[in-house]
């Protein structure tokens, strides 16, 4: 694991990790809280609503309800754990196929 210069974990995305994920948030329950925002900051970010967005591969927001995003290679435990620990249970995290892996939805 290597620490970047905000304070944020980095690591690989081999081994045990599932590859090819993809996330979701859903505002309609996003509490504004930004734990996500502090954990996974390629991955999520706050628009002028205050709400929590996902970041696409250009690193813009995408505002879509429902929009989906992949998960950066070295950020899946960041944002496996901004949707296992989000207070308002909003991020949804799903395999390739469409299964979800974290948040509410996750078996």
């Amino acid at each position: 694991m290597t620490v970047s210069a905000s304070g944020a974990s980095r690591r690989s995305g081999v081994g045990l990790l599932p590859a090819g994920l993809q996330v979701r948030v859903d505002q309609q329950l996003c509490t504004g809280d930004g734990l996500c925002v502090q954990l996974a900051p390629t991955t999520f970010e706050f628009d002028i609503d205050g709400l929590a967005y996902v970041k696409g591969d250009d690193g813009e927001l995408r505002t879509d309800p429902g929009a989906l995003a992949p998960v950066p290679d070295g950020w899946v435990l960041e944002v496996l754990e901004s949707a296992r620990d989000c207070p308002g249970e909003c991020i949804h995290v799903i395999d390739g196929h469409g299964t979800p892996v974290a948040g509410p939805e996750a078996g």
